[in-house]
């Protein structure tokens, strides 16, 4: 099997790199530069957008962070991190509540758009704090996303919640705070963060 992570230290590869670590794969790293590398030829034949992170598995390409989080669990089936078939209903539905609606509300409110009552019935998510309070449903009913146990889906809506728990685009909710302090406490989440701020550091230099 040959694995590759195509990549910046600040990025959303951070999430592509903390799922390559859960499953515990080898692979490799290319680390791109925004202005130059990532807009070069090698690369836009991998990612024609031009954007990071992109995994190149035994010849297939997979963009997007939660697609990747998604095709590495049933790529390693044996780090266990696909659902079952208890776990496949809130595995999905909260995977691509974070990648579409959540992120959606987040970035909007990010750049100042915030929808009217009338547009609120066209966007996907309603209003901003309507997109929270879904995400607070979800991570408050379990331990994790799907449940009892630790899944690919908690590495996507994780990374949502820790970034935004850092970066004060969430609430301080006490269900985001106890979630993610479960996350960061994981083994492969600090390798992954550790593995980043040194490329981060050596890029820097």
């Amino acid at each position: 099997m040959t694995l590759t992570l195509y990549s910046n230290p600040m990025s959303r590869g951070r999430i592509a790199r903390w799922m390559l670590e859960e499953t515990g794969a080898a692979y490799d790293t290319v680390m791109l530069d925004y202005a130059t590398t990532m807009k070069a030829a090698p690369y836009l034949s991998v990612n024609p957008m031009g954007k990071v992170p992109a995994i190149v598995h035994d010849g297939h390409v997979v963009t997007e962070c939660g697609a990747i989080c998604a095709y590495l669990a049933d790529a390693v089936p044996e780090a266990k991190l696909a659902p079952t078939a208890d776990e496949r209903a809130d595995y999905y539905r909260w995977l691509f509540y974070a990648a579409g609606p959540l992120e959606a509300a987040i970035t909007n409110r990010s750049l100042g758009v915030v929808p009217t009552e009338t547009q609120q019935r066209m966007v996907g998510y309603g209003s901003f704090e309507a997109a929270i309070a879904g995400l607070e449903h979800a991570v408050a009913a379990h331990s994790y996303i799907a449940g009892e146990r630790f899944t690919a889906a908690d590495v996507y809506v994780g990374a949502q919640v820790i970034w935004g728990l850092q970066f004060g685009t969430m609430p301080k909710l006490a269900a985001f705070e106890a979630y993610a302090a479960r996350l960061t406490e994981r083994a492969a989440h600090r390798r992954a963060a550790a593995l980043d701020d040194d490329a981060m550091a050596k890029m820097a230099s």
